[in-house]
């Protein structure tokens, strides 16, 4: 009796195992006996992972570097600024100063073209301190046509300087560096160097807003070596 049932067990367990081998489907056997994916994956993900830490490191160290050196950079323009309160600034907040001073109003104006020049600086700039940048934008434009046509630096410098602080005002960086860049340029030209000062502060200011600290510091460095010789 006892050797019968030690024979029967080995057959049932055959059986069993066969059922079992023809029940199971073939691919899910063969995804049973696959190693997992993700363990084969895990050493590129890995370095991947690592890879873009590094980066991600590096350039938040980089960016805090910038953002040193620029908060020193403001520092010295602040410590600047209070030994010579005369300089004004072209940030979006404050108010557009041409060049030169105030226009005389007794001023003796003999170019009809002339005096629509100084009266469209004068309504340019009560424009911006109105915080209408829009229309200052037109007075400015049309003042600056008519020192290119007059050819007159000066005023030329003027209308270009309150374009880009017009252009500042309305939140357009790019086109503002344009009308600034122009003052640094109508100075290389003359060999005056009236208005630059702002120029590069006002260019610097601009790089800031555009999140590009790297132009900015480079701007504000040169805002800040005019500050101390000026």
């Amino acid at each position: 009796m006892m050797g019968n049932i030690e024979t029967r067990f080995p057959v049932m367990a055959f059986l069993l195992a066969n059922v079992f081998t023809f029940s199971v489907p073939l691919k899910a056997m063969a995804e049973t006996c696959e190693a997992e994916s993700p363990a084969f994956n895990m050493p590129i993900l890995l370095a991947v992972a690592l890879v873009g830490a590094t980066v991600g490191g590096l350039l938040a160290r980089q960016r805090r570097g910038e953002l040193k050196r620029l908060n020193e950079q403001l520092r010295q323009i602040n410590a600047a600024l209070r030994r010579q309160a005369k300089i004004e600034s072209y940030a979006p907040t404050l108010s557009y100063a041409p060049v030169g001073g105030r226009i005389l109003e007794n001023e003796v104006i003999v170019d009809p073209r002339k005096e629509e020049l100084i009266s469209r600086l004068k309504s340019g700039k009560n424009f911006l301190r109105n915080q209408d940048p829009e229309k200052a934008f037109v007075e400015f434009k049309t003042a600056l046509e008519l020192a290119q046509g007059l050819q007159d630096p000066i005023e030329e410098k003027k209308a270009a300087r309150g374009l880009g602080a017009s252009l500042q005002r309305q939140g357009k960086y790019r086109e503002a560096i344009k009308y600034h860049s122009m003052v640094l340029a109508i100075s290389e030209r003359e060999g005056e160097q009236s208005g630059n000062t702002e120029a590069f502060g006002a260019i610097a200011d601009c790089y800031t807003e555009l999140g590009d600290l790297e132009k900015a510091a480079y701007f504000y460095d040169k805002y800040i070596a005019r500050l101390e010789t000026d």
